[in-house]
């Protein structure tokens, strides 16, 4: 008997509530300011603290709009945003990758940012990475950072091998790249460990070096999977080396970066794949005296193209401030401000004058190998893909895998990306 008054109490404070101008999930306080929530989900000491310091410049220049930073993790970024999303209390600026932006564009839960956004940072960023947050007609991101691939190599194996020494201008090529490996080989060393825990990304954005395309949008819209020539030299070659020429880690396929990098300091691989931002646990864990450099992947027949998706900031739909969030997003993308973030994530910016900045044209630690490959970066083939997620995880992971440690042959890999694949892809395209 005791329910009714306690919902009509509970009424009455909402109603107080109300008339008071109180209210949450960004809207402005009863002093008439506005506060914005901005998820991050930078993790390394130096991306933490770039963004909370210029969180912090924001808020000292701009009174009446104040930015709360709200911390949040790559390991779960996607179940979390869905569950604010539909539960009314997503933040305000959304940090996350432009691969998991498709699902949220199409749902609905994120702005379309045509218009809000100022000439300035438009202009300022390629269409080569605006298409990486591009869905249907809509733009649903601010692609702000992004890494290529590259070769980290242990210097000292390298320079007593008298191989030639790859860079932007002169790349090895793949099948370059697989003779180097085996020359690098022997004496407890394999030339190379690919690090293949999750290997749908590595082996597609590789793959666009050789022509290598995977999905095709046809007339209607709908997108069939062909594993075809160019997308076969990647993984061909990756088992070549494990399988054929035993000049790859086989222990390592199934582990993750961070996993080879003992291993690599050791002196058991001459070479490791990884993303451009993983120097910096190679600058703080090596070795005393450990020597590495920077190289770039191999090239094929699109020269050094590769795939990428960049880190991304969006806005939310339900936020009752866009105008105001996108202020912000433009602050925080300014090139100062751009290189700021790219400095502490070991990564590179987006903004041509951002890049151009000198911090990032240095040879200390590999950073002007990285800047030459910034005009190679292209859209990562499964960008704009609906039902992705499912076909990499039921389909093409466990079959690369398999592929990859020689428990199955190409002919079956085909067939698998193929027509399992699309029967994944038609449930999306309905």
């Amino acid at each position: 008997m005791t329910r009714t008054p306690t919902r009509i109490l509970t009424l009455f404070a909402c109603a107080v509530l109300l008339l008071a101008g109180c209210s949450g999930g960004g809207d402005g306080a009863d002093d008439g300011r506005i506060t914005l929530r901005f998820q991050s989900l930078a993790w390394q000491d130096e991306s933490v603290k770039a963004n909370r310091e210029l969180v912090r410049e924001w808020n000292a220049g701009h009174p009446d709009v104040r930015v709360e930073y709200v911390q949040g993790s790559w390991d779960s970024v996607h179940d979390q945003l869905l569950t604010s999303f539909e539960g009314g209390e997503a933040p305000d600026i959304i940090h996350d990758a432009s691969d998991d932006l498709a699902d949220f564009a199409y749902g609905g839960y994120l702005a379309d940012l045509t218009g809000l956004l100022p000439a300035r940072l438009t202009s300022d960023i390629p269409e080569r990475s605006w298409e990486t947050v591009t869905f249907g007609d809509g733009v649903y991101g601010v692609p702000f950072l992004q890494e290529p691939r590259v070769l980290i190599a242990n210097a000292t194996l390298l320079k007593e091998s008298g191989l030639r020494i790859p860079t932007p201008e002169h790349p090895w090529t793949w099948p370059e790249f697989r003779q180097v490996t085996k020359e690098l080989s022997g004496d407890g060393t394999y030339g190379v460990a690919w690090p293949l825990k999750e290997p749908v990304s590595a082996t597609l954005n590789l793959s666009l070096s050789t022509g290598g395309q995977l999905f095709h949008r046809g007339a209607d819209g709908k997108v069939t999977v062909r594993f075809e020539t160019g997308d076969q030299v990647v993984p061909r070659t990756v088992h070549d080396q494990v399988d054929t020429d035993h000049s790859a880690s086989p222990t390592t396929l199934g582990s993750g970066g961070s996993d080879t990098l003992p291993g690599f300091f050791a002196g058991k691989y001459a070479m490791v794949p990884l993303g451009f931002s993983y120097r910096q646990q190679i600058e703080q864990q090596a070795p005393e005296g450990f020597d590495w450099q920077v190289l770039p992947a191999p090239a094929g027949a699109d020269g050094l193209a590769q795939g990428v998706s960049p880190q991304t900031l969006s806005i939310a739909e339900d936020s009752p401030h866009k105008k105001e969030a996108a202020a912000f997003v433009d602050f925080l993308l300014q090139p100062d401000n751009m290189v700021r973030l790219a400095l502490g994530d070991w990564m590179l910016p987006t903004g041509e004058q951002a890049l151009k900045d000198p911090a990032l044209h240095t040879d200390e630690h590999g950073w002007a190998t990285g800047a030459a490959l910034a005009e190679h970066l292209r859209s990562a083939p499964a960008q704009s893909v609906r039902g992705y997620a499912e076909w990499k995880d039921k389909v093409a992971t466990p079959a690369l895998q398999e592929y990859y440690s020689g428990a199955i042959g190409m002919d079956e890999l085909r067939h698998r990306l193929e027509e399992d694949g699309n029967l994944v892809l038609a449930r999306y395209q309905r």
